[in-house]
């Protein structure tokens, strides 16, 4: 092997390991969200509060998400990605095991400040990592490996509780490996080093000016964006910790068979995104998101309808399936929504407008579910699902264009 080959494989090699922590890193993301919706009856029941108190605990992670994303632009800027991932996974790991250790509720609610603080600092990071490095297709991949760790989730919390354990087991588990993650951030830091970034392009063949926030949210389209990033985030979020205490507590499901369908709705979300990362090279990208927000939209009306015990099974792995491939390819159709020069900013914006979702919104169907019933989740997840089906068609018609946020636009042909 001569020196030109060395020098050649050494960079894929380190390429290839920075991709698989990048893909880690997003596992050790989604584990968290996975436990709460197997977690949270048991916890309910331990600490003594009513149903809805789970909005109390959303509220602070939202809080602490909103601001880590809010400022992970600087701070990547000025300590880079690796030391924010380092810091992030230090957060996430003392929350998660923090949580085992408190007698009272409050004091686990302030915690879920600190996990949001690391929630964001990773999803944040990683996203404008990826979008600045790489291409949409690594992108796809990002997001279906945070549904192997949701996935894990929900099959770690409920092997504890099937086994007669306390939830604080599960959360043990999971913060033990954000701690031993940020270990490996740690002997891995020379992989992060900043990268050349691909700069868009105007049609004189200059960079395009960065607008500033302001500017940005200027422009209608931008909002548009963020609202639908609103209602697909608390559809999403909503049923992924709903689904366990609706099986069990309204229709009459044994802990251990809701622990496998909460699994199954995870299972069929990641499975989705991968079949999406396919599919996507065939089918325009307005299309795909299209067919699956009514996809989705039929998955609500069946766990409504719920004709059979079994048909929440297929209902919830219908949606599972049909919600995987909508986050991405909102993300992906950002530029062709409001221009590539404000595509940066709008990015960053309705990831933090989607935690807002993922908070407010799946806390105020805790509220309906306590003052109505249970019952008042798969009504809730039909009215969010046709708010975004509504939205999207505003924002993108019913044209088949698969623009991407990644690329420049391609150039307009000039007359003489």
């Amino acid at each position: 092997m001569n020196s030109e080959t060395i020098q050649t494989t050494k960079p894929r090699q380190s390429l290839l390991g920075l991709v698989i922590l990048i893909y880690i890193a997003f596992i050790a993301l989604g584990m968290p969200d996975g436990l709460l919706g197997v977690a949270w009856p048991s916890i309910r029941a331990g600490f003594g509060i009513p149903l809805d108190a789970l909005g109390a605990f959303l509220f602070t992670g939202m809080i602490g998400y909103m601001l880590s994303s809010t400022f992970s632009g600087p701070m990547t800027n000025r300590w880079g990605v690796g030391r924010v991932l380092i810091a992030s996974c230090l957060a996430t790991g003392a929350a998660l095991i923090g949580y085992t250790l408190m007698p009272a509720w409050w004091m686990m609610v302030a915690l879920g400040f600190l996990s949001g603080l690391g929630a964001g600092g990773i999803d944040s990071s990683l996203n404008g990592f990826v979008a600045r490095h790489y291409d949409s297709g690594l992108m796809q991949w990002l997001h279906a490996s945070y549904g192997i760790g949701v996935t894990s989730g929900p099959l770690i919390m409920t092997y504890f509780l099937s086994g007669g354990s306390s939830w604080r087991n599960g959360y043990l588990v999971v913060g033990g490996f954000q701690l031993v993650l940020a270990a490996i951030f740690v002997f891995t830091l020379p992989l992060w080093q900043r990268q050349p970034e691909r700069e868009h392009l105007d049609e004189n063949g200059e960079a395009m000016a960065k607008p500033g926030l302001a500017q940005s949210l200027r422009h209608g389209k931008v909002w548009l964006g963020l609202v639908m990033f609103l209602f697909y985030t608390g559809a999403e979020v909503t049923l992924g910790t709903w689904t366990y205490s609706l099986l069990t507590e309204s229709r009459g499901f044994d802990p251990k068979t809701a622990g496998l369908f909460a699994g199954s709705y995870w299972a069929s979300f990641t499975i989705g995104r991968i079949l999406a990362g396919v599919i996507a090279k065939r089918v325009s990208m307005k299309r795909l998101v299209r067919a699956c927000i009514l996809l989705a939209l039929a998955g609500a009306s069946l766990l409504i309808w719920n004709p059979t015990p079994w048909s929440s099974l297929v209902a919830v792995v219908l949606l599972g399936l049909a919600y995987a491939p909508i986050y991405p390819g909102l993300v992906t159709l950002t530029a062709e929504r409001t221009g590539h020069a404000d595509a940066a900013n709008a990015i960053g914006l309705q990831q933090a407008t989607g935690s807002l979702g993922a908070s407010g919104l799946t806390a105020l169907v805790g509220v309906l579910a306590r003052r109505i019933s249970l019952e008042a989740v798969p009504w809730a997840l039909a009215f969010f699902l046709l708010a975004l089906l509504g939205l999207f068609l505003l924002g993108h018609g019913a044209g088949s264009g698969n623009n991407s946020p990644l690329m420049p636009e391609p150039a307009r042909p000039t007359q003489d």
